[in-house]
């Protein structure tokens, strides 16, 4: 959340604990866990008890009620991946009510709970399908480097998390330390055709083929090609090793931050033709 205005009444921060498993196979574990745990937390919990599933996931910041929100995702594994279902509570019926996958309208940094039901629902619970036998990930970004770098000879989940945190840790501020959202920007998906004749100027420019006639252009690169990365505006700016975050070095408000995006934002449509969509919730 980015707060550009002071609250009045009453905020809740849901503190709802506890892991329970609630199902199991001989291949698989399904792993109920409270809205207000720690999400770094929950997913240590399952390597040590030998599970894979997260670990493509771990060290970002937030509590596992958020992750479903907007279908948190890092290195090439979304929650979608790994989603079984959540409780939650519905503000304007006053009741509980169970979202399956399909309920929740997962897309790339999308949910149900962004779009039509936002602002009406209080996720209680999530409920996690999890490998007993692993199914790793590695292919996407420089996991496969940095296990080599690690001299790591035998692949395990842990393995990979402890890859995953070095790399975020070696270029993302701590929360605790720079205040930040991690992520401000969603990766813009654009025409594969509009795509191509960008990189005719651009040879660099940084995509995925989504294989549908689109491509996910990294914000990244857009947002350091327009000249922000690293930039100081006083006590906040953009980080300097990794364009993407937005950072508060200590006194600055909400609306400093959103102004700094807003630059971001038009300047980037300016260069490019691609609109940039912020990932925080504003308020």
């Amino acid at each position: 959340m980015l707060l550009t205005q002071n609250i009045s009444g009453t905020v809740l921060k849901n503190e709802i604990s506890g892991m329970e498993i609630v199902g199991e196979t001989e291949d698989h574990v399904w792993l109920k866990v409270g809205a207000g745990e720690v999400w770094h937390s929950v997913v240590l919990h399952t390597l040590d008890q030998g599970w894979s599933g997260l670990e493509n996931l771990s060290l970002i910041p937030g509590n596992i009620g958020a992750a479903p929100m907007q279908n948190i995702g890092a290195y090439g594994v979304e929650i979608k991946d790994v989603f079984h279902e959540l409780e939650a509570y519905i503000i304007s019926d006053k009741v509980m009510q169970t979202f399956s996958l399909s309920d929740c309208q997962f897309g790339y940094r999308e949910s149900i709970f962004k779009r039509a039901l936002k602002n009406n629902v209080v996720i209680c619970s999530v409920t996690l399908k999890l490998n007993k036998k692993p199914v790793f990930n590695t292919s996407y970004g420089a996991i496969e480097s940095e296990l080599e770098r690690m001299n790591i000879s035998e692949l395990t989940a842990k393995a990979v998390s402890n890859a995953v945190i070095s790399i975020r840790q070696s270029k993302l501020p701590d929360p605790a330390q720079i205040g930040n959202s991690g992520s401000f920007f969603k990766n813009p998906v654009i025409e594969t055709t509009r795509f191509t004749q960008i990189r005719e100027k651009h040879s660099d420019i940084v995509g995925y083929d989504l294989k549908n006639g689109e491509t996910k252009v990294a914000a990244g690169w857009l947002i350091e090609r327009a000249g922000f990365k690293g930039m100081r505006l006083g006590n906040y700016g953009v980080h300097t090793k990794q364009a993407l975050v937005l950072v508060n070095y200590g006194g600055a408000t909400g609306s400093d931050i959103y102004e700094l995006s807003e630059q971001i934002i038009a300047k980037v449509q300016n260069m490019f033709g691609i609109g940039l969509e912020r990932e925080v919730n504003v308020i």
